[in-house]
């Protein structure tokens, strides 16, 4: 690759942000986080740096996420996030590298916009823009440019993608707010309900990760949680099963079930057709869940497999997309506007 050519293909999620670089693969993998002096406004830390903070910062510090459900809340963190981000992996470049960034098939006009004019603030010559659940399929090993319909599910940190790929583009999609971050909250609130202890978010998150599932798992796995007594405010202890973890995952993932469902229901008989037969692929951090796919599988009963590295997924069939840069279109795609008048 020459010194002064670089392509990158940026994955932003709610949780993570991911940097594919043409011929080295992911070479960042960082949190979608900035903490910044509530006083100035000044940028301290981002990423990893950021997160180490979390929870303990004086009052001074606040953590900020820049990027809520795939699309951006905070413009100028984002812009100052991806700038420090990119800044990492283009150092020894002389030109300004061309970006594709995968998007969530849901996103509107507006956000789109916004993703195009923060991704050219940080630093990018030309930008180009992909639907998330196509860089899956792609990351996925699937030849997206077939007429051949596959279902791509990707439960990331803030949203969850119900998405049909076909001929290159989505053809129906459905997203919604109950992902990961709604997993760590049901696990919270029913700490909260049954042993009147508040847990961190990250206590929530490492007890998902560890013993999580929604499927009773064969050998009952115990852990245990520290968090803080709400009577007497006092750090205490308490033990969690993953039984109990199971029936407290599964109220969030009736919502995703629900709009599986819906996705299958507007989907055009053809395209369904082709999907019982090439099942359904699930993607994100939240798929690694113990149980989902079964459960999935369970309640279409369609086959349904989770990738191997499902965080890194959609980064790596942005990467592959690359090769086909100078086919795009640059900038704004409209996606909305385009499955409007599809349908």
């Amino acid at each position: 690759m020459p010194i002064f050519d670089k392509d990158i293909a940026l994955d932003m999620g709610t949780t993570r942000v991911l940097l594919y670089t043409r011929g080295k693969g992911v070479q960042v993998r960082e949190p979608a986080l900035v903490a910044v002096d509530k006083f100035s406004g000044k940028l301290l830390k981002v990423g990893e740096e950021a997160q180490k903070m979390l929870g303990r910062t004086p009052a001074s510090i606040v953590p900020i996420q820049p990027v809520v459900g795939g699309v951006i809340s905070d413009y100028d963190m984002t812009v100052a996030m991806l700038r420090e981000l990119m800044k990492r992996v283009t150092s020894l470049s002389l030109f300004k590298p061309r970006v594709l960034v995968s998007v969530p098939g849901s996103i509107t006009g507006v956000e789109e916009r916004a993703v195009v004019d923060a991704v050219t603030e940080a630093g990018a010559r030309k930008v180009y823009l992909v639907e998330s659940a196509v860089a899956t399929a792609c990351g996925a090993g699937i030849d997206v440019w077939k007429p051949d319909g596959h279902l791509i599910i990707d439960v990331g940190g803030g949203t969850t993608e119900t998405a049909v790929v076909s001929l290159g583009g989505v053809a129906e999609c459905e997203s919604i707010k109950t992902a990961g971050r709604a997993f760590d909250e049901a696990i919270i609130r029913y700490i909260r309900r049954r042993h009147n202890v508040l847990l961190g978010e990250k206590t929530a998150e490492e007890l998902k990760m560890s013993i999580g599932c929604v499927v009773p798992r064969p050998d009952v796995a115990v852990e245990e949680a520290k968090g803080r007594d709400l009577v007497t405010g006092l750090p205490k202890t308490v033990k969690i099963s993953s039984a109990e973890l199971a029936e407290v995952l599964l109220e969030p993932m009736r919502d995703i079930l629900e709009a599986i469902h819906l996705v299958l229901e507007r989907t055009p008989p053809e395209l369904v057709a082709d999907i019982s037969q090439n099942g359904i692929v699930m993607s994100g951090g939240g798929s690694l869940i113990y149980g989902i796919d079964r459960l999935v599988e369970r309640d279409t009963g369609i086959r349904t497999v989770v990738v191997d590295d499902p965080v890194s997924c959609a980064a790596y069939g942005a990467g592959k997309l690359l090769t086909r840069l100078n086919d795009m279109n640059e900038g704004m795609v409209n996606f909305a506007r385009k499955r409007m008048l599809r349908g």
